[in-house]
């Protein structure tokens, strides 16, 4: 990626503090023309605050960016009419039917009515409702609702569709299809979409490519393979009683690329994973580690952002810096 105008967003040292709390710290991407760009991380980390800037809905306390070439704060007008959104909690309006609240939706764009017709026909058959069109919101499923704000977002042709945990809640049946919707979007390449999740499958499924978010900040960026791939190899497991004595016996080999400890286990990052079993089995037994169980497996996403950060995402969800940063978001919401 080159120029300027290859690019659909570009952030420039975004900062958004509440009090204290530092929610975006500082955070610089690009993402380019037809992308579908994840913002992976736990629930807490400031990704629905950085896409809610970018939406214009909240300034920043520092930093630039642009979408679509308008200025968040110079061009909030052109921005807004060039995008779309699904936002994590529903904002359809559960007393009109399906087509009403597309047909609000397109009259808020200077849409006519012949183009109204077309495009909620062509977006209620992408997402399957065309037959639920005349049911009013409070009968739909919570997967219908889904989809049906993923075709409001689609109505006006939007350049950049921003899906905040577009499948939060949903059943498995349910995810599949949303990714499939997705997957349709990107494979015609006209709109960029800008996908906030905490789900590791989902990010390393749709993704061209992942920026993870921990505390405001972007700690890696790449492909799902270009992330997994830097933790240099393989990974083995260990179940033990005592992980710290186990990561302190390998630290200092050559073909140990990284040790964490969590959560009553040593996960290490090796090269050649099959042949070095037996050596950290070794090293478990002369640092009286007390083995329980022993896992080899490709690096995945969680993987790295423990490797990133020394926690899992589960864990970080649990701390109470989580809890806290899940209080703000509340109060804002």
């Amino acid at each position: 990626m080159g120029g300027k105008e290859e690019f659909s967003i570009i952030t420039n040292g975004l900062v958004k503090t509440f009090g204290k709390l530092r929610a975006v710290d500082g955070i610089s991407l690009k993402v380019g023309k037809g992308e579908v760009f994840g913002l992976l991380g736990p629930n807490g980390a400031g990704k629905t605050t950085l896409i809610s800037m970018l939406n214009t809905l909240r300034r920043p306390t520092e930093g630039h960016a642009e979408v679509n070439g308008f200025g968040i704060l110079e061009s909030p007008g052109g921005v807004r009419e060039s995008i779309g959104a699904v936002f994590q909690d529903s904002t359809l309006d559960d007393e009109l039917t399906a087509r009403e609240n597309l047909e609000l939706h397109a009259a808020m764009y200077g849409m006519g009515e012949k183009e109204r017709r077309e495009r909620i026909a062509e977006t209620a058959k992408m997402v399957g409702l065309e037959s639920r069109l005349g049911s009013a919101v409070k009968t739909y499923s919570g997967g219908m609702r889904r989809r049906l704000e993923i075709a409001r977002g689609l109505m006006h042709t939007p350049k950049v569709l921003f899906l905040d945990e577009p499948t939060l809640g949903l059943d498995p049946q349910t995810r599949n299809h949303i990714w499939e919707y997705i997957r349709k979007m990107k494979s015609g390449g006209k709109v960029t979409v800008v996908l906030t999740t905490h789900y590791m499958d989902e990010a390393d499924s749709l993704c061209d490519r992942i920026a993870i978010v921990d505390r405001g900040k972007v700690i890696a960026l790449g492909t799902g393979k270009e992330l997994k791939e830097s933790l240099g190899g393989d990974v083995i497991t260990v179940e033990c009683r005592k992980p710290a004595a186990l990561i302190a016996a390998v630290k200092g080999l050559k073909w140990v690329k990284g040790a964490k400890q969590h959560n009553g286990k040593a996960t290490l990052s090796v090269d050649s994973g099959e042949k070095r079993m037996a050596a950290v089995m070794a090293a478990a037994e002369k640092a009286k580690a007390g083995v329980e169980s022993v896992t080899l497996s490709k690096p995945t996403l969680d993987d790295v952002f423990l490797h990133y950060t020394g926690r899992t995402i589960r864990e970080e969800e649990g701390s109470p810096n989580y809890r806290m940063r899940a209080i703000v978001a509340a109060r804002r919401r």
